[in-house]
């Protein structure tokens, strides 16, 4: 597994700062994010989809992060970073001494709390940044793995010398969706990759009745990888099986 792969758990009880700190995290390429804003709402969920790493708030309306972390250290050894507008050393030291594995203090930049959170999950877990991954040439676009942007309409020099922002038309942005199904699709680059497969990779668990929904992604991904998406060379077609990229 790689980092993108991983299951994220963010508890906080501000739904604003829920949906702020998911984006953050989606656009860097953690596309499995699942929030709380709660002890409770975050203890089911924690053993609904078993998270690799939890960003835990101190101050919940149901109680705090601290006797939350107890609770879970008591059948679990998952990394937990806090994120607490309290930068008191007491709490700092408290949350360490628990078991947590950072604390960031509120404010914090989005650049840190990526930092922080892919630091731990390599430490962790000792797998492979999203941005070590190599980069996809397609044609006159380049696909960057580790910024989940498309570089179109490269001229041959930059395709020689290996630039990825030299001469362009355009820099694309892959949504998380897009980005899971090319990254999907470049692992199993040169062959078939069923429907059943790409939805498994976009959607996870509960991927049932996603094909027309499939269908929309992979034509917005053509649009942004393909000269001619109603005629496409690299993300191509295999009728009645699913796709492929050459």
């Amino acid at each position: 597994m790689n980092l993108h792969d991983y299951k994220i758990l963010l508890v906080d009880d501000e739904e604003t700062l829920r949906e702020m700190v998911s984006g953050f995290l989606q656009r860097a390429g953690f596309l499995h994010v699942t929030a709380a804003g709660s002890c409770r709402e975050a203890e089911a969920q924690f053993a609904k989809v078993s998270p690799h790493l939890v960003l835990l708030d101190v101050m919940l309306p149901d109680g705090d992060g601290f006797s939350l972390l107890k609770r879970l250290r008591e059948s679990s050894e998952v990394p937990v970073i806090f994120l607490s507008a309290r930068d008191e050393d007491e709490n700092r030291l408290r949350g360490l001494g628990l078991g947590a594995d950072d604390y960031i203090t509120k404010p914090f930049l989005p650049e840190e709390l990526i930092l922080r959170v892919t630091a731990v999950l390599k430490r962790v877990y000792r797998v492979k940044d999203v941005r070590e991954e190599e980069t996809i040439a397609l044609g006159s676009c380049l696909v960057d793995l580790g910024s989940g942007v498309v570089y179109r309409n490269r001229d041959e020099k930059d395709e020689r010398d290996g630039a990825k922002a030299g001469n362009v038309d355009a820099e694309v942005t892959l949504t998380a969706k897009e980005y899971a199904i090319i990254q999907k699709l470049a692992q199993e680059r040169g062959r078939i990759v069923t429907i059943d497969a790409l939805c498994d990779a976009v959607w996870q668990e509960g991927n049932f009745g996603y094909e027309k929904t499939l269908v929309v992604h992979i034509r917005r991904l053509r649009e942004k990888i393909e000269v001619d998406p109603s005629h496409p060379q690299h993300l191509l077609t295999v009728r009645g099986l699913g796709y492929r990229l050459v």
